[in-house]
């Protein structure tokens, strides 16, 4: 059965405003949360950038049953492997009797280029993610965990905060290669909107639980919803390789001087005031192969669309 879900947007909220959103959402009737992990913003409008990890103790004292995701951290740079998995872990344990996705994936420039480190090819971080899930996957099990591997190097490292099971890691993936790997050595597959590439991650054996993000605006018409996208959100019109290679904001901005509202118009995100727009572009998600399909509402209203969802959206998934 499909699971429908609500974004928890950490590029455009505070933290306690995340915290509000997520207690709604639940109220609403929402299954899960995915909350995002950035350093950064993408473009300086968005105007905020939390530490997701505090951000989620807040929201397992403030939800009851909704089970939560981080839709996706990248634990390859900015931070290691080994303090990842503590994080996770101590999050995780907050959140016993539900379920804790730990979603992963090769991140950002933009994000993890901040301590200075060299940002390597795709290819190499790749291989990165598989070793550090493999840290991470090894911690989780209680024991004392020492490696010496090709990027990182872990000492009588043990984890005493743990969960009763582990949490699924769920990778992210948009190409051939990273959905290859995900099969190899992750528990579940990650995506933004239905991407072909989750049929080779199923080719490649690629079991367990599949999500999918959804961008919306709901507004009281098209044009205004449009509109703030385009102010908020022009980075989604991006082509190609740009949302992992830029490295700040201010690149960010410039690259989106190309962008128009025309290209919003047109893009993926669902402008649609109908409630229809939304129910179909759900389907199309779960037509493709995801069980997790959850929606990012784009702007400062984010009651518009949990009450959208909630009145119209949410009962036809029942």
């Amino acid at each position: 059965m499909t699971e429908i879900g609500y974004t928890l947007s950490s590029e455009e909220h505070s933290p306690t405003d995340l915290v509000e959103h997520a207690r709604r959402a639940e109220a609403a009737g929402f299954d899960f949360l995915s909350i995002s992990d950035h350093y950064h913003p993408w473009v300086s409008e968005q105007g905020e950038a939390p530490f997701v990890w505090s951000t989620l103790g807040g929201v397992a004292t403030a939800t009851d049953d909704i089970d939560v995701g981080v839709g996706v951290s990248a634990p390859i740079i900015r931070v290691h492997p080994a303090v990842y998995a503590q994080a996770v872990a101590t999050v995780a344990a907050m959140f016993e009797g539900r379920e804790f996705y730990a979603g992963v994936g090769t991140g950002e420039n933009l994000n993890e280029h901040v301590l200075g480190d060299r940002w390597p090819a795709h290819a190499v971080r790749i291989e990165m993610l598989e070793e550090a899930v493999d840290i991470c996957n090894r911690l989780w099990t209680g024991r004392e965990v020492s490696h010496r591997g090709e990027h990182y190097t872990v000492e009588n490292a043990r984890l005493f905060t743990l969960p009763e099971e582990p949490p699924p890691v769920c990778v992210s993936a948009y190409g051939e290669r990273a959905a290859t790997a995900a099969a190899e050595f992750g528990d579940g597959f990650w995506s933004v909107g239905p991407q072909e590439a989750i049929e080779t991650w199923e080719d490649h054996g690629g079991e367990g639980p599949r999500f999918c993000q959804l961008q919306a605006c709901v507004a009281e018409t098209e044009a205004e919803a449009v509109a703030t996208a385009y102010e908020k959100w022009p980075n989604s019109a991006l082509p190609g390789e740009l949302n992992s290679e830029l490295a700040t904001p201010a690149l960010f901005e410039q690259a989106t001087q190309m962008v128009s509202e025309g290209d919003i118009a047109e893009s993926s995100i669902i402008t649609d005031p109908d409630p229809q727009a939304h129910i179909d572009s759900i389907q199309t998600a779960i037509d493709a192969g995801y069980d997790h399909v959850y929606t990012m509402q784009i702007g400062d209203d984010q009651q518009a669309m949990v009450d959208l969802y909630e009145e119209a959206v949410l009962p036809s998934f029942s």
